[in-house]
């Protein structure tokens, strides 16, 4: 039988599912950058050649140093930015950046609900959908408790439900568990892997974590140093839960630190 998970939330139409693969063609994009204004504004290119892709039900973890545009490619994926050459052909995409964004005067029912508000739902119907996975997500009894009154953790299931809400079949999650302690981090990490059991959906989840990428994801793409391009991939064919000290996640991390460029053998 389905789980309430399954069965409440939106799923995402026949036509998203056959359209099984994200594929990233050779991305550039460059931008001015933001402390300068005018003709003479610097130029700083973000992407070069990038060349990625996803098969459906995929968890694709994206590694890479800092600035190297992680971000900004997930932003690409949601056609929040448009490449400046290269092609990205995607289903439908909903982005959950790296903070949570709650929004303080609503409770936390209210912000898991919002992307149903939008979607058009009423605010009945969009709290009463909502309300029937909050159990299923270790939120019940904070229904109506505001985002100060809730844990680091709580606020990003709270924001991943609103995620997951959208019903778009594919999820860009931006470094979701960076803020986290490393207790909560690995409570989190856990989680996530047990709600996409349940829920499938294609996810490209950015970190600056290789360890996270290794135990979360089903393949680990490498960037380099801005301007960023793949510069590894790595499969990561092991079962579900992974121990940090299993010898072949150690393995792959290495593999991973290799790649950029930070020690390590394999």
């Amino acid at each position: 039988m389905p789980t309430q998970l399954q069965s409440r939330v939106q799923r995402p139409s026949q036509e998203a599912k056959r359209a099984d693969a994200l594929i990233i063609a050779d991305v550039t994009r460059t931008y001015d950058a933001r402390a300068q204004k005018g003709p003479r504004a610097a130029k700083v290119q973000a992407l070069a050649g990038l060349c990625l892709h996803a098969s459906a039900g995929e968890l694709l973890a994206v590694v890479g140093p800092s600035g190297c545009g992680k971000s900004t490619l997930l932003e690409l994926i949601c056609g929040l930015q448009q490449p400046d050459a290269g092609s990205i052909s995607c289903p439908p995409a909903v982005l959950m950046p790296q903070r949570d964004l709650l929004l303080p005067w609503l409770s936390a029912l209210d912000n898991a609900a919002l992307a149903l508000r939008i979607a058009g739902r009423s605010r009945e119907e969009s709290r009463g959908l909502a309300g029937e996975l909050f159990a299923e997500l270790g939120l019940a009894g904070f229904e109506q408790a505001r985002p100060h009154e809730l844990s680091g953790g709580m606020r990003q299931r709270v924001a991943f439900l609103r995620t997951l809400l959208s019903g778009k079949p594919v999820l860009c999650l931006d470094e979701p568990f960076g803020a986290l302690d490393a207790i909560t981090r690995s409570e989190m990490q856990q989680w996530l892997i047990r709600t996409l059991a349940r829920e499938p959906r294609t996810v490209v989840l950015v970190t600056h974590d290789v360890e996270e990428a290794i135990l979360l994801g089903d393949r680990v793409a490498v960037l380099s140093p801005r301007p960023g391009r793949v510069v590894a991939e790595l499969e990561v064919e092991l079962g579900r839960p992974r121990a940090r000290t299993d010898p072949d996640v150690i393995h792959l991390r290495e593999r991973a630190l290799s790649a950029l460029g930070l020690g390590g053998g394999g």
